[in-house]
């Protein structure tokens, strides 16, 4: 296996970096989405939104890495079966994609730190805020991140619908080489 992306393929770092973040996301909306469901009494009032700002602040962390690795590590060349539209809306999505994502992340973050308070990483590390104290900046960035993180799921579910039909309709290798990596002859 190799840890680089090639021409041919993507390497195994970009792909464990790829299911890790969309794990994340999913997971992300999925405990946000529940969370602000709960009663002050309940035993995950606090602890919920803990978890959902330590692993925002950590998928921060790997979605800058990411960004930096792709820069440096290149993306595969299109699949030759690929019409150009295809090529041009795959890199539209993938653009927006990451847009979204730190979009999210960013009003998650303002939401947690308009008050002046940092964030807490699972108590290994605070994040400080970078704003201090601003009035009404948590409703604003509440709805920023409300809105952001519905685009965010809606255009990451027709992404994988579309690697989907690329594999069981197209049948080409678009969803196989985020599966299985490249190896280091080929």
């Amino acid at each position: 296996m190799q840890l680089s992306n090639t021409s041919a393929g993507y390497g195994v770092l970009a792909i464990v970096v790829h299911w890790v973040a969309a794990l994340a996301v999913f997971g992300m909306f999925a405990l946000g989405f529940w969370m602000v469901d709960l009663s002050y009494y309940d035993d995950w009032y606090r602890r919920a939104p803990d978890i959902h700002r330590s692993i925002g602040v950590l998928l921060f962390v790997l979605m800058v890495f990411r960004l930096v690795w792709r820069f440096f590590a290149g993306s595969p060349d299109p699949v030759a079966e690929h019409k150009r539209w295809e090529t041009v809306s795959a890199h539209a999505a993938h653009g927006f994609l990451y847009v979204l994502v730190f979009v999210a992340m960013v009003s998650g973050f303002l939401i947690s730190t308009a008050d002046g308070s940092s964030v807490s990483v699972f108590g290994w590390f605070d994040v400080p805020s970078v704003t201090g104290q601003v009035k009404g900046l948590e409703d604003i960035a509440g709805q920023v991140h409300y809105w952001s993180t519905w685009a965010l799921i809606v255009l990451a579910l027709i992404h994988a619908a579309g690697a989907l039909k690329h594999h069981l309709v197209d049948r080409d290798k678009t969803l196989s080489r985020m599966l299985v990596p490249v190896r280091r002859n080929g």
